[in-house]
């Protein structure tokens, strides 16, 4: 489970100036561990931090991490003796690995590429957006039509507006992009080792390599309408803090509150 967490989050400064896009809070966990958390729930708990921008602070986050600040303890008063009732973290292995400042989503994917050389295929997401897509049957669909690369597409959960402008500068429409059927990747990968093959030095994931991929039509996407939200600005986090203030955080299918 590979998680891309070197970006600098420029439309995030309310938070970025100190922390990374991933550690900026839902509640009081960074949205990195919302995600996290979704993918142990379907098992898998193998991640693979790709750091850049303040990846100290992702890594000191979680050589802090204590599990009775979010989960319910005893506490043995005469030698302070804790006994955890549940826990989060405790079966999950983290590989942290600084893949550079300026490095693109493809060019970090390559540098974690021995880290998962054993896998027949493999997970992979951009570390600051959310769903509750059902990922066993994302990778049912990739395993069963022999993709090499299978990514989640969802309809945009901000509005914006398509433009079809003529020659002569006159705007002939204007559509919401939600009514126009518009679709966008929403991250949530599922690759093969082929991927690797696809990729030449500086490639941008979604761009050359996809590109090739889709020549040989072995490149999916699942389409999910359900809950999928990304976030790139102060508005889109203040929507999953409500969310998730509410009791009602649709990505939680870990606790059943989605």
């Amino acid at each position: 489970m590979v998680l891309f967490c070197g970006g600098l989050g420029l439309r995030m400064r309310e938070y970025s100036d100190r922390v990374p896009k991933p550690m900026v809070p839902i509640g009081y966990r960074p949205i990195l561990w919302h995600l996290m958390r979704y993918y142990a729930h379907y098992g898998h708990t193998d991640f693979i931090l790709c750091l850049g921008h303040q990846g100290d602070v992702i890594k000191q986050y979680f050589l802090d991490y204590s599990e009775t600040i979010s989960n319910d303890f005893v506490l043995n008063g005469a030698n302070k003796e804790v006994r955890l009732l549940n826990t989060d973290i405790e079966n999950w292995t983290m590989t942290f690995v600084d893949t550079g400042l300026q490095a693109n989503i493809g060019e970090r994917l390559m540098a974690v590429r021995d880290y998962v050389a054993g896998e027949e295929c493999f997970l992979a997401n951009y570390a600051d957006g959310l769903s509750d897509v059902p990922l066993d049957e994302v990778v049912d669909l990739h395993r069963s039509e022999g993709a090499v690369a299978t990514f989640v597409s969802v309809v945009p959960h901000t509005s914006f507006h398509l433009v079809e402008v003529g020659a002569d500068n006159h705007v002939t429409s204007v559509r919401d992009a939600a009514q126009a059927g518009v679709r966008i990747n929403g991250g949530f990968f599922v690759l093969d080792q082929a991927i690797f093959d696809h990729m030449e030095p500086g490639d941008e994931l979604v761009l050359e390599p996809f590109e090739r991929l889709i020549k040989e039509s072995r490149l999916l996407a699942f389409r999910h309408d359900g809950f999928w939200a990304g976030m790139d600005t102060f508005k889109d986090r203040q929507t999953l803090e409500d969310l998730y203030q509410s009791g009602e955080a649709p990505w939680q299918v870990w606790d059943g509150t989605g």
